[in-house]
């Protein structure tokens, strides 16, 4: 194994895992449409039910892929988890006032009241999505950081080689249409995702109707968002590190266009993804009987991200952009760790296929029947 092959195979891992992230925040999806779909306690309670049995997994998930990428890349964590720090920030707000509402939002006596748990909840499931999406966007079109290794050695300096060029620390990535396009492109794929899983999981025909009704409008905005998005990704130019004797960062036009070119497999990822969400999304609009849909939505979700983050690590490319300064963009290889490292946790990764077998084990024996609304009331009484 080669220490290019090693941060190649972690950047897939941690890809995979950010992948994995974005198909289970159909449970923050899910939260935003309690009062849409639940007209009345019972039901929004039921859909409360759906989703809870499933937000931990996605705070697991999200905790993994930060450990992950602070352990094979901590350049990149040091830099955006310590410069953009006000978006992660909320970001972690989000998710947990999400764990603390799941926890009280029913408890008799609380301090706030059962709504206002619900309020925390569909708060989290709109910022949750809407932030990562926009965080996430950064890695294609560029932060305003700085990097200087020489820093930790100078006299008299402040031993800090990464610092932020402005004082909004990654808020300002809101005032870049196309970060906003992908943050918005998430979140209403984890609505139409928690779509699919209520017409799945859920048996009460009031809810799946409502569903079915509003699953149009909710597809067509995701198509908006989703291909004006992949109409900017394709066409905008992208730093990569020039071919000579030094490691100099240029511009290229239509640089994740050329990657996806280069890399044929990556490619036909990308396009099985989205044809596989799409099929799983027009399912229950063609069949209302099926309720199949969220296995091939949820299977092209995983696919599609892998691919658009493969894009931006592999083939030399960079996969953080400075904008302050374009020297500073971060590399597979200039922001990874030492090769031991990465050969270690290469061995304890050969464990995650045991650890993925048991999730699906778990949620398959959780979940051998949709639920029922009597099972609101044995909750109750557990």
């Amino acid at each position: 194994m080669t220490y290019t092959f090693l941060q190649e195979y972690w950047w897939f891992l941690v890809s995979l895992l950010a992948a994995l992230f974005v198909m289970l925040m159909f449970v923050q999806g899910g939260q935003t449409l309690v009062y849409a779909l639940g007209r009345t306690e019972q039901q929004r309670r039921l859909l409360l039910l759906a989703t809870g049995r499933k937000w931990e997994l996605t705070f697991t998930t999200l905790v993994t892929f930060g450990g992950a990428f602070f352990a094979s890349f901590p350049l990149f964590y040091s830099t955006s988890f310590g410069g953009a720090y006000w978006v992660w920030m909320l970001i972690l707000l989000c998710f947990v006032i999400q764990a603390v509402s799941y926890e009280f939002q029913l408890k008799q006596s609380n301090l706030l009241g059962t709504t206002t748990y619900r309020v925390f909840l569909i708060l989290n499931g709109l910022l949750g999505p809407l932030l990562v999406g926009t965080a996430v966007g950064t890695l294609f079109f560029g932060a305003e950081f700085v990097i200087d290794k020489q820093a930790i050695v100078l006299p008299g300096e402040p031993p800090v080689i990464s610092r932020w060029a402005n004082s909004w620390h990654g808020l300002e990535a809101v005032l870049d249409v196309r970060n906003v396009l992908l943050g918005l492109t998430v979140l209403m794929l984890s609505r139409c995702l928690a779509h699919l899983y209520f017409l799945n999981r859920i048996e009460d025909d009031e809810v799946r109707t409502r569903s079915r009704s509003m699953l149009p409008w909710e597809i067509g905005l995701f198509l908006i968002f989703f291909l004006s998005f992949a109409w900017f990704w394709l066409t905008s130019a992208g730093f990569v590190v020039a071919a000579g004797a030094g490691p100099t960062v240029v511009a290229e036009p239509y640089r994740y266009l050329h990657a996806l070119l280069n890399m044929p497999v990556v490619l036909a990822t990308l396009l099985a993804g989205v044809v596989l969400v799409l099929v799983g999304l027009f399912t229950p609009l063609v069949k209302p009987a099926s309720r199949c849909g969220i296995w091939s939505a949820g299977l092209g979700s995983v696919l599609t991200v892998l691919a658009l983050l493969l894009t931006a690590g592999w083939n030399g490319g960079i996969y953080y952009p400075s904008l302050a300064d374009p020297a500073s963009s971060l590399t597979l290889a200039n922001s990874c760790s030492s090769p031991y490292t990465l050969k270690v946790m290469s061995a304890v990764s050969l464990l995650v296929p045991f650890v993925l077998a048991y999730i699906i084990w778990a949620w398959h024996a959780l979940e051998k029947s949709p639920i029922q609304p009597s099972e609101v009331a044995s909750e109750d009484a557990h």
